[in-house]
Formats: C-alpha cells, structure tokens, sequence
C-alpha cells in the first residue's frame, strides 16, 4: 500500500471512529455531539436540496428541518450503519414530498443562482460542449428539474456533490449497478434536453 493511500485511509477510519463516537452520545441525549454531523453535512445537505427543489429558500428551510428530525430519531439508526445514508433518506422524503405539494410550479422557476457548479469527477459530463458556456448554468438546472427524481437525484449526488458509486448505492439502498444504469439514462436524457435547448426546441418540453 503506498503511503498516500495509508494516510486517506487512516483519515477515513478516523472520521468513521468520530462520526461512531458522535453517534453513541447522540444516543444518550447529547445535542453537542450531533453538531458533528449537521457541520459535516450541512453543506452537502443544502446543495443536494437545492438540487433536488430548485430553489435556494426551499433547500435551506428543508435541510434544516431534515437535521431536527434526524436528531429527534436518532435512536432509528441501527447500530453499525453510517449517519449520512439514513439522513439522506429523510432529507430525499422531504424534498419529495415538498414537490409533490407544489407540482403545479413551473419547471423553469428553478433557481440557478446560487446552484453549485459542476464537481470534478472520473466521469466526464460536459454540458458546457452542448450549450454556451455563459449560458450553461441556467440550461444544466433547467435540463436538471425536467428529470423524474430517482434521475435527478443521481446527477446531483454524483456530478454536484461528488460522491463515489458506492456512497450513491449506499445512500439509495440499492447496487451499484442500479446507480450505473440511472446515472446513463440521466446523463442521455440531460443530452437530450440541453441539445434542444441549443437548437432553441426545449420550450416544446
């Protein structure tokens, strides 16, 4: 094993003890130690929400409340699992049920300000060879909300917050050949979309 991959791993093993720390206290009632995931998360929280409604007020308000319920059931999360994956879970119910209550909004509503840029990743998804590069942000979130949600959430998990296949799979509660096979259909789609959008054809969407 080569030296920086002991050190990533040293580091890893020593989140995972602090997160399982944190974990314990939690149980017992501490809400200092639960500050330890809402610093850890909160910033992946927000974006994922954002990515997922489309608008900056909403995102924060429901990663916020996710948080709150997730320290109020804290005890729910079976001994050995990670936090992150069983808060997703909430976070994602949030978002879900917050757009079913406010469906009729129009897609192109979305809030692109604000909406984080594209992170680098081993999979290359480049929207920026589709469309303008000065129009690229707006388009890419417009492209993003006209996704069905098991699709959209892919996109944002993997090309905005970065994440490995595995954590995806993890946090979906499903394989990684699922997360593979969404994250094709999603990224052809997208293609689609922001190809139409080019050719001035994504209003008829």
């Amino acid at each position: 094993m080569t030296e920086g991959r002991f050190l990533e791993r040293e580091k890893l093993t020593s989140l995972c003890q602090e997160e399982l720390t944190a974990m314990q206290r939690c149980r017992r009632g501490s809400r200092q130690a639960f500050e330890v995931f809402v610093n850890k998360y909160m910033k992946d929280a927000y974006f994922i929400a954002l990515g997922l409604v489309g608008n900056r007020e909403d995102a924060l308000d429901l990663s916020q409340e996710a948080f709150v319920r997730a320290y109020r059931h804290i005890n729910q999360v079976q001994p050995g699992r990670g936090f992150f994956p069983w808060f997703y879970q909430i976070l994602k119910n949030l978002c879900i049920s917050h757009l079913r209550k406010r469906r009729h909004r129009n897609a192109n509503s979305l809030d692109a300000e604000g909406c984080p840029e594209p992170a680098a990743s081993q999979d290359v998804f480049s929207p920026d060879e589709i469309v303008g590069k000065e129009e690229t942000k707006n388009a890419v979130w417009e492209a993003i909300s006209k996704l069905d949600d098991k699709h959209r959430e892919v996109i944002v998990l993997r090309h905005f917050r970065n994440m490995s296949y595995e954590q995806i799979s993890e946090a979906l509660f499903c394989n990684k050949g699922t997360v593979t096979s969404r994250l094709y259909y999603a990224r052809k789609r997208l293609k689609e979309l922001l190809s139409k959008e080019k050719g001035g054809g994504a209003s008829g969407l």
